[in-house]
């Protein structure tokens, strides 16, 4: 008994979860659709007790007016049975809106609620926000549906079963004891549906990531220089043909089992409607009688079928809910303080003592006991081979992971007990893998600091700093010029070639202007800042880029050595430990890995003998 309460206990708090998500989204609708449920259940009993009442009153040579009055309710209630379906319908479609609605701005939520990088670097965990995502527009109402639906099935089987009782008590008995095996086999059905679901959705992810790659414009390129198109398309096919088979087998099993029903429903009927032409030869039933027979057989076997499907969907949304209800009420996935240290604007700096970390205890570490120290108003540089752990140390800064061993302070404090939004409210960053967003350009801009959009003086000063304002001012919408070609702006739909492409180094400055919109932050971090840049604009920008470090704390990555040699202090990070650190110069006095990345690449600036030197000039 309490393991069965235990079992019950997920699914009652998924109901009541579900419930209290519809009725805080559409409560006024959800009373109506309950009411109509109500009514539809009844109605069908009503109707067939009103037609026995008509039949058995002409058969028995009642006066037609007599016969009129219940003969006009049972028109009247076809009026209704007749409207209730559609009205009910389009009821249902309210709340379903509303409820999707109310559901996926939940869900964001939730998703907007998590700190770091981790579960987004889950397989598992993106799996289930799929699931989430699929969930959250229609499980709640259907959760909730479900039950009125079943609950709606119960009222009109019970009634009809007492109606049915008084024509013939056996008959009732055995239509309900049909019914058990019905509801026992849709829910299982409904469990091996859900299983199917969770087995193949891994698939199906993978299955659209080739989709969206075969029709993504940044991978046309490769696509077809390497006559990549058949290799991806037949791996998307396989993919797909692996779902569809999983999908099949389901369908497979689905129609054994409803057909052997069918085949047990038909037993069932033909049973009670040869007992009835019995009994109505030996007088035993009126004409009225065997109507309401025929009625109650065909309402109970109906209702069966539409509970065990109710349950079925319900139980399948409950399922499905429960990927939703994971999400939006999992516990934070880095540490929050209940109390967290406000910070003032940083004054000694930031430092690593002992850094060590790794993304999981199966990985190797990443970070090997770092030791850093990054003086407030100072610019440090952090050089090193792929692989030696730079953008982790970066993502460690910005709180996206803590430390495995270790701590990192602002200031004196631990970054784990600082408020996540007031710390990142003090840096500014642009990262190697920096985004382009298919918005407008200002709107692209804007997004590295949300209090500037629509502030023309403030986006066109940083578009100014990081080289790009000529380039935005001059496109066909100005800086309201949409920097994408797969969608349209409201304002210029059906206009074709309305938005706008930029190139690599184009958008890099793009990135970086976001970055001048915070300069007055505490803490700039700029990874491989110049990444997309040619050499005569990694030039120019590079007295920007001193100039906004001026004065502040910073962290520059890069493996362009030109970039780094003017901060104040530089670190060289091999295989996750610190294995030289110091000014340019100190560095290239001790010959060590730093003074050989640095001649290296100097090498590969300078003319070498007998090799002509091309020079070129931008075209205006």
């Amino acid at each position: 008994m309490k393991t069965a309460i235990r079992r019950a206990s997920p699914a009652v708090r998924r109901i009541g979860s579900a419930a209290r998500l519809s009725v805080s989204a559409a409560p006024h609708l959800l009373c109506v659709h309950i009411a109509m449920a109500v009514v539809a259940a009844l109605l069908p009993v009503a109707m067939a007790w009103l037609t026995k009442l008509t039949l058995d009153g002409l058969s028995a040579g009642s006066s037609l007016q007599q016969a009129v009055a219940p003969a006009a309710v049972l028109a009247v209630g076809g009026l209704v049975a007749g409207i209730l379906p559609h009205a009910s319908s389009y009821v249902r479609s309210c709340m379903e809106r509303q409820v999707g609605l109310h559901a996926q701005t939940r869900l964001f939520e939730a998703v907007g609620r998590i700190i770091g990088l981790g579960p987004f670097e889950s397989p598992t965990f993106l799996d289930r926000l799929n699931l989430a995502k699929q969930a959250g527009g229609r499980a709640p109402l259907q959760v909730v549906d479900g039950f009125i639906g079943a609950s709606k099935s119960v009222v009109t089987m019970a009634a009809f079963v007492g109606s049915l009782s008084v024509v013939s008590p056996e008959l009732s008995v055995f239509v309900v004891i049909f019914g058990f095996p019905v509801i026992v086999a849709e829910v299982l059905l409904a469990r091996r549906r859900t299983a199917m679901m969770w087995g193949i959705s891994p698939t199906e992810r993978r299955e659209f990531f080739y989709n969206q790659l075969l029709s993504n414009v940044n991978a046309a390129k490769e696509i077809r220089l390497y006559s990549l198109g058949r290799f991806l398309r037949n791996r998307m096919l396989d993919d797909r043909r692996l779902i569809n088979s999983a999908r099949e087998k389901m369908d497979r099993h689905t129609f054994r089992v409803q057909a052997g029903l069918g085949l047990m429903a038909a037993l069932v009927a033909g049973a009670g409607l040869l007992w009835a032409v019995r009994a109505a030869d030996s007088g035993r039933l009126t004409l009225g009688d065997i109507t309401m027979l025929v009625a109650a057989i065909a309402a109970v076997q109906s209702g069966l079928a539409q509970f065990a499907a109710q349950t079925a969907v319900a139980h399948e949304a409950l399922v499905m809910f429960g990927h939703y209800e994971t999400v939006t009420h999992a516990e934070p996935d880095l540490v929050v303080h209940a109390a967290p240290r406000a910070i003032a604007p940083l004054t000694s700096g930031i430092e690593l003592h002992d850094v060590w970390f790794r993304y999981s205890e199966d990985d190797d570490w990443v970070l090997r006991g770092v030791n850093l120290s990054i003086g407030a108003g100072k610019s440090v540089a952090v050089v090193g081979l792929n692989g030696a752990g730079k953008s982790t140390l970066v993502k460690l800064l910005c709180r996206f992971y803590d430390p495995t061993r270790g701590r990192i302070l602002w200031d004196g404090i631990d970054l784990r007990d600082i408020d996540v939004d007031e710390l990142r409210s003090r840096m500014g960053a642009v990262f190697q893998d920096f985004m382009h967003y298919d918005m407008t350009a200002g709107e692209n801009i804007a997004l590295g600091d949300l209090s500037a959009l629509g502030d023309s003086a403030r986006l066109h000063d940083a578009a100014e700093h990081a080289g790009i304002h000529k380039k935005l001012v001059g496109l066909p919408r100005g800086y309201d010029t949409l920097l994408s070609r797969t969608f349209y702006l409201e304002s210029e739909k059906g206009v074709e070639d309305s938005g706008v492409l930029l190139s690599g180094g184009e958008w890099q400055r793009v990135a970086l202007a976001r970055v001048f919109l915070r300069s007055d932050r505490d803490f700039l971090i700029l990874d491989e800042p110049t990444s997309g840049l040619d050499p005569e604009a990694e030039y120019e920008f590079h007295s920007a880029l001193k100039a906004l470090r001026e004065g502040r704390t910073s962290l520059v990555i890069s493996h362009r050595m030109g970039t780094v040699r003017t901060a104040d202090h530089i670190v060289v990070l091999a295989q996750g430990k610190v294995t030289e650190s110091g000014s340019h110069e100190e560095l290239m006095s001790r010959e060590n890995v730093y003074a050989k990345l640095f001649r290296a690449q100097a090498a590969g600036y300078s003319p070498q003998p007998g090799v002509a030197v091309v020079r070129t000039q931008e075209v205006p």
